[in-house]
């Protein structure tokens, strides 16, 4: 079946976080900074492009980034002003197209095939965007155009910071057969090693597998590996994307060991995931459990209902239930987290609506990959 040719923009600000503190404090200018806590346990939720020369990245622990940049300034983080700095730029997504789907406060995807305004080339769109971001915000952006989501994600990492990149009809499946398949969107670290193992390290490798060889190994994600190895995607720009899950986690400050300790986490963090589906209208069929020990090695257990959880109540009763077959503890735990999934509109009404829930990085959602 052919699909038209899409005309797709990736938008991916530069350092998001980091570049808003570097903008309002003109202190942090140039210098390495890092969006987080320097306590212990913190976590680097963002860092400038000074600090990501030393090698600090989002998600990397404090003591360790700041290992490898003894002189890194950390900032707590202004989820607020982040938000805030979002919804301008999304307001100028919005004068361009109507197509438009947020993967979170920083990117997104637009289609922009039959754009708002007279513009002949995506192109063109692409630099007018990221100069009037640039002029509302003092913020830089980069910018991925191809003819599908799949492409437009990867050509918006080729000429970062603040540039943009193209990958026109018919040169997806050359683009891709050299890139180790560990660089795609939408293969992980898990899977890569899993194709690694199968020796598909590239694209040409993925692309050379029969779809029932990649069917036996991946199931239901086979098709999409089949067709990204050739440069296809025929996902659109998806508007009103369903949110498929809500989570919270949190990082002790020390290692906790009795189960009373455990249950007060718990019911901490099933109150803040249940108000956060109660602002939504939402409530889910499947509850998980994370628990990381102190050694760093991370389990979850899941238990699926046939319809969604009553009440905050409900939840923190299966989330006990999933606790107490690892009891007793034989090593402390570092972090724990639960999920709601298999989302379902409730019936009870909502005034709040947000492009994405951030908590603070000691109760929050799982942080956001910046690039």
């Amino acid at each position: 079946m052919n699909h038209p040719v899409r005309r797709i923009i990736h938008i991916d600000m530069d350092a998001f976080y980091a570049s808003v503190e570097q903008r309002d404090n003109p202190r942090l200018q140039g210098l390495p900074v890092a969006v987080g806590r320097s306590r212990e346990r913190g976590v680097v939720a963002a860092a400038s492009y000074e600090a990501r020369t030393f090698g600090v990245r989002s998600a990397m622990p404090s003591v360790v980034a700041k290992r490898k940049c003894p002189h890194l300034v950390f900032v707590p983080p202004r989820f607020d002003v982040y938000r805030a700095v979002s919804n301008q730029i999304h307001a100028i997504f919005a004068r361009y197209t109507a197509l438009i789907q947020p993967l979170s406060l920083d990117e997104a995807y637009l289609d922009v095939t039959q754009p708002l305004l007279p513009r002949p080339y995506a192109t063109i769109i692409a630099q007018e965007i990221r100069a009037d971001i640039l002029a509302e915000t003092g913020l830089t952006a980069s910018a991925g155009i191809s003819y599908n989501k799949f492409l437009a994600k990867l050509a918006s990492d080729y000429r970062k910071p603040n540039g943009q990149f193209v990958i026109p009809p018919g040169a997806g499946e050359a683009f891709v057969a050299d890139l180790p398949v560990s660089a795609f969107h939408g293969i992980g670290p898990a899977t890569a090693a899993r194709m690694n193992a199968l020796g598909i390290y590239t694209g040409a490798d993925l692309r050379a597998q029969p779809l029932s060889t990649l069917v036996q190994h991946f199931g239901k994600a086979a098709s999409f590996y089949h067709g990204i190895a050739r440069g296809e995607d025929n996902r659109p720009v998806e508007v009103n994307r369903p949110r498929k899950s809500i989570g919270k986690e949190t990082t002790f400050e020390r290692d906790i060991r009795l189960k009373t300790d455990l249950h007060s986490a718990l019911g901490h963090l099933g109150q803040a995931v249940w108000q956060a589906c109660t602002k939504r209208n939402l409530s889910g069929r499947t509850v998980t459990l994370k628990l990381r020990y102190e050694d760093f090695t991370q389990l979850t257990r899941s238990k699926s209902l046939p319809y969604p959880v009553q009440d905050v109540a409900q939840l923190e009763e299966i989330v006990v239930l999933l606790l107490n077959p690892l009891l007793p503890l034989t090593r402390g735990v570092r972090l724990l987290g639960i999920t709601l999934s298999s989302l379902d509109q409730t019936d009870s009404p909502t005034t709040e609506t947000q492009l994405s829930l951030l908590g603070s990085l000691d109760t929050a959602d799982v942080s956001l990959e910046e690039k």
